[in-house]
């Protein structure tokens, strides 16, 4: 919700406006003097996700469900058991939401790797970058470059390859 699958359909939705004013014209419409404010949907973005987020969390309450924040292991306890800041918490059924992180690589592995970012800071960018390179070739580097470009970065996709196509 937060770096992922809601705030990528804002943007891409933002992406797909650029590309129908962009076609405008072809169907008569003048638009002349059209800008886009990076700003604006980011603010609106973040706004839209911090919405949902309370109200996810106002349902789980509503629900009568504990949320315990912390870092967690399971026990060796003979039932479900999970232990959270020295604290144990027994239930027949425990669900560990692991919030995932990506991992960049140190830069004595892959040179120069502290000069990127991971997905999740395509979500922090305070601007559109006049120029951008996205790495990889998995859906959600194509949706990246896609949106990237359709607002009016310069973007490039770039692939490994073992050879030339």
């Amino acid at each position: 919700v937060n770096v992922g699958c809601v705030p990528k359909k804002v943007m891409w939705n933002a992406a797909v406006h650029a590309e129908f004013v962009h076609d405008h014209a072809d169907y008569g419409f003048e638009t002349p003097g059209v800008k886009f404010n990076w700003r604006t949907i980011k603010e609106k973005r973040d706004a839209y996700v911090r919405r949902l987020n309370e109200i996810y969390e106002n349902n789980v309450k509503k629900a009568r469900i504990d949320i315990i924040r912390g870092y967690g292991k399971f026990t060796a306890d003979p039932e479900p058991t999970v232990e959270v800041d020295g604290k144990k918490y027994t239930a027949p059924h425990i669900l560990i939401a692991t919030g995932g992180r990506p991992a960049v690589p140190p830069d004595s592995e892959i040179p120069g790797a502290s000069l990127g970012m991971t997905s999740d800071g395509f979500f922090d960018l305070e601007e559109l970058p006049r120029r951008s390179v996205v790495v990889g070739a998995g859906y959600i580097a194509v949706e990246m470059v896609g949106i990237l470009s359709a607002l009016g970065s310069e973007s490039s996709l770039l692939i490994r390859q073992d050879k030339v196509v």
